[in-house]
């Protein structure tokens, strides 16, 4: 793994130097786009809007278009625009991180220490297993603000980003279903449906199944044949009535 941001993490009047190396990665298969004539690969152009002519990447600057012309940044702007932010991940205070709809989260970073940062980064990893809190804190990556939570996992820091709360969409025009009524014999069977399916959660036993059957196909078709795949059959109810359906359910699991 290669370190995407070296910084601080600020813990009172304690700076711990750190490094952030990206917590997960993606299983989807990679796909390039062809042409479907010769198979050639296609290829993105940055294209000057006016001059049609394509632009190298070391001339391409960012601007932000006030009024009628563009105000044009360069990196040393965003570094100004608050300096401490863009070194440091500063400690603002501390949750119970069952406190955080998981709507919020993003995505995590696994943090090292650097050298003469070890004792302070052990302390805040021991304190924050100890006290069962996560810290919340901002700081910036990529030119962009981010809010997150300083939790431990597995003897290591986890940096683990979330959004702010303006960026979670009103529920105001959801339709719920608050005039809906469940009777008693409903729920007590919906309730034991759940309990039935209830487990301790373990995230190795979920396996992105699609992507390696894509994958078989493909392994398949390079040798001019054609994978078989297992169909999956909906189970369905044989009748129409919610009672009846979830009675059926409790019933129809493997193991029952």
């Amino acid at each position: 793994m290669r370190s995407i941001w070296k910084g601080a993490i600020g813990f009172g009047l304690v700076n711990i130097p750190v490094k952030l190396f990206s917590g997960v990665q993606t299983t989807h298969l990679d796909f390039d786009m062809l042409d479907e004539r010769d198979h050639e690969k296609i290829r993105y152009q940055r294209v000057n809007e006016k001059t049609h002519k394509e632009v190298p990447f070391e001339k391409i600057v960012k601007g932000y278009f006030l009024k009628d012309k563009y105000i044009i940044l360069d990196k040393h702007d965003f570094e100004e625009a608050s300096p401490e932010k863009t070194k440091i991940i500063e400690l603002e205070n501390f949750v119970d991180i069952k406190e955080i709809n998981p709507i919020y989260y993003e995505t995590s970073y696994y943090t090292e220490p650097e050298k003469q940062g070890k004792k302070a980064y052990a302390l805040l990893l021991k304190a924050l297993e100890k006290s069962g809190k996560a810290g919340v804190a901002r700081f910036v990556l990529r030119n962009t603000e981010n809010l997150c939570v300083i939790h431990p996992m597995d003897g290591v820091i986890v940096i683990t980003k979330i959004r702010f709360e303006q960026e979670i969409r009103s529920l105001s025009e959801i339709t719920k279903v608050t005039d809906i009524t469940i009777t008693k014999k409903e729920m007590d069977v919906g309730l034991a449906l759940i309990k039935q399916y209830s487990s301790k959660f373990d995230l190795s036993a979920f396996k992105d199944d699609y992507s390696d059957e894509l994958l078989k196909m493909i392994k398949a078709k390079a040798k001019g044949k054609r994978a078989t795949v297992k169909k999956m059959k909906p189970q369905k109810a044989t009748s129409d009535d919610l009672y009846d359906q979830l009675m059926q359910s409790l019933g129809s699991k493997k193991g029952a």
